[in-house]
């Protein structure tokens, strides 16, 4: 990859932002995809509904400004536990945030859809991403979306001719990983880090409501810091892979030649 003289913080990396001849200078220089596999889902009382998608495309965005690449809008629809109960469907958290058989919908959730049928939107998605010249794709977000994204990986590289990684088996687990937990010390930092202004730590006082939060007690743990020094750990980490890999491969030069074009407009 060339060297950048541009100002990092000033990039465009986000697909829906470019222009033609702007993609063109990013795919040319680094044809690498970062898809965020979001949802819109209860993240506790004091976390945005889109924080995975937050997360993701938060952390895919630092990533790109470091290394290169264009992150993809938020793939929002996802598989989950899906539990029907007296005729209503109860997905996810508001599964597991209960005593069994006590389902009870937590307000915001809307993102479901059958795990074939999601394979078959990352099909298109990646069909889509090998003709418009990428060479790598890298998913990551709401945890059952990145594990179905995972096991499709051997089948969909031998089809599509694209290297697909999974952000956890490049960037490590555990509570200094991305997005390991359900809005607790991690998922909080990680918020807190990436946009303060959404996430609202005074919405659990000693005494709140801690429903839909899996994992370490975000209270007393989580900062904007810790979430700082996360993002900063895995850029490096991930970005050092993700140039290795980008190494072993060659790709043609994107040109904007057209020819035989048909007046589309008025005078």
């Amino acid at each position: 990859m060339k060297s950048r003289n541009r100002n990092m913080n000033n990039q465009k990396v986000l697909y829906e932002e470019l222009m033609p001849a702007e993609f063109v200078e990013r795919i040319n220089d680094c044809p690498i995809a970062y898809l965020p596999l979001g949802t819109l889902e209860w993240h506790g009382y004091h976390l945005p509904l889109g924080s995975d998608d937050l997360q993701s495309k938060g952390f895919f965005t630092e990533l790109a400004k470091s290394i290169g690449g264009i992150v993809l809008p938020m793939l929002f629809l996802g598989p989950e536990v899906n539990v029907n109960k007296d005729g209503f469907d109860y997905v996810g958290i508001d599964h597991y945030s209960f005593e069994d058989g006590y389902p009870q919908q937590l307000e915001g959730t809307a993102y479901y859809i059958e795990e074939e049928l999601f394979v078959k939107v990352l099909e298109a998605t990646l069909w889509n991403l090998s003709r418009a010249g990428f060479k790598i794709v890298v998913a990551h977000g709401h945890g059952p979306s990145n594990v179905t994204f995972g096991k499709c990986i051997e089948k969909f590289e031998k089809q599509f001719g694209l290297k697909l990684f999974e952000l956890w088996d490049i960037g490590g687990t555990g509570n200094q990983g991305i997005q390991t937990d359900h809005a607790a010390f991690n998922e909080t930092s990680l918020v807190l880090g990436l946009y303060p202004e959404l996430a609202d730590m005074d919405r659990l006082q000693e005494d709140a409501d801690m429903i839909g939060i899996w994992g370490l007690d975000p209270r007393g743990t989580a900062s904007e810091e810790e979430g700082r020094t996360i993002i900063s750990n895995k850029v490096t980490v991930v970005g050092n892979r993700l140039k290795e890999e980008l190494s072993k491969l060659k790709w043609a030069k994107r040109e904007m030649k057209y020819s035989n074009m048909k007046k589309l407009y008025n005078e």
